[in-house]
């Protein structure tokens, strides 16, 4: 392994590989596989639990983390080619991600979807510009239509869980104040296909995925995959729900369309009720961070199904197992 860009690029078996090494380290966290090693994290967008569990694990490690935060103590960048510089960003990252990487052992980058053109968001061009740029191993710590590290840790979470690999995987639409792009779900539903679940898309009819999206978590093992549209049939024999929100594609690009087009969805905020039809303990999975009782109420977030916690500490052990992959 390289660069670790997407789950989507790896054999079933090398994601196996790497929770299995997650869990591992999870149980025996100390060690120094990344004794004098030098890791750059390089955050375009604002970070708590990658920025923290990244250099919690380096250091774990033994190593030493760079972190670089452009417009806050170091230069904005520039992503565009062929632009005359004369607007506020002051560095090219033609020349920053190559320096970057001349003082570091491995790279790690967090730049989310400009939400303007959705077939250069879906191909996340960015992301692979930056690993062309990069001498040293990449570690995408969120693109524009990605999220590997957190689906990584999600499958470590629903091993531990003794979630069934051919088990029954919601993927909910949820209301939120703006739109969102397509990293957290594209992820998860990566993540579900490659474990060969039997995915079901919970949404309003005006949100469905990209179809490409399904497609290629068919492609990738999903069992089987539906959409449907009521809590109780979406969840019905679920062993967990997953929420996120996302853009309607046909709005991609166009927020006040979405807007409208959302204004009478705010109904759709997970509570138990929702459950009805679900294993008696079906869990509740979220990214975070999480808006309360706007996609999900207090009663879930607080109540015994809920796993964010869980899911939020396995990023340190997911992580840490890609950098030893990737260091090695």
């Amino acid at each position: 392994m390289n660069d670790f860009l997407s789950l989507r690029t790896l054999p079933r078996d090398q994601v196996q590989n790497l929770v299995n090494l997650a869990r591992e380290l999870k149980a025996n966290p100390i060690n120094d596989t990344l004794r004098g090693k030098v890791v750059g994290l390089l955050f375009m967008n604002p970070s708590l639990r990658t920025l923290a569990s990244f250099q919690a694990g380096i250091g774990q490690m033994g190593g030493t983390s760079v972190v670089i935060q452009p417009g806050t103590g170091t230069w904005t960048l520039e992503t565009r080619d062929g632009i005359v510089m004369d607007g506020p960003e002051v560095e090219h990252i033609r020349e920053a991600i190559p320096v970057l990487a001349s003082y570091c052992d491995i790279l790690g980058i967090r730049s989310f979807a400009n939400q303007i053109n959705l077939d250069e968001d879906l191909a996340d061009h960015l992301m692979h510009k930056f690993a062309d740029l990069s001498s040293k191993p990449l570690i995408n710590m969120e693109s524009a239509s990605d999220h590997p590290c957190q689906a990584l840790a999600d499958w470590q979470t629903l091993d531990e869980l003794d979630i069934p690999a051919d088990g029954n995987f919601v993927l909910s639409w949820a209301w939120h104040p703006k739109p969102l792009p397509y990293a957290v779900p594209r992820a998860a539903l990566t993540m579900a296909a490659l474990r060969g679940m039997n995915i079901t898309i919970h949404s309003p009819k005006s949100h469905p995925l990209p179809d490409e999206l399904v497609a290629e978590a068919k492609a990738l093992g999903a069992k089987s995959i539906r959409n449907t549209h009521t809590a109780n049939e979406s969840l019905e024999n679920a062993h967990v729900l997953y929420c996120k929100s996302w853009v309607a594609p046909q709005n991609y690009g166009d927020p006040e369309a979405e807007m409208r087009l959302r204004k009478n969805l705010r109904e759709w905020c997970v509570a138990e009720s929702w459950f009805e039809t679900a294993w008696s303990d079906a869990k509740f999975m979220h990214c975070l961070p999480v808006r309360r009782n706007v996609k999900v109420a207090d009663e879930i977030l607080d109540g015994p199904r809920s796993v964010v916690i869980h899911q939020a500490e396995n990023r340190l052990h997911a992580q840490k197992a890609i950098l030893t992959n990737l260091i090695n």
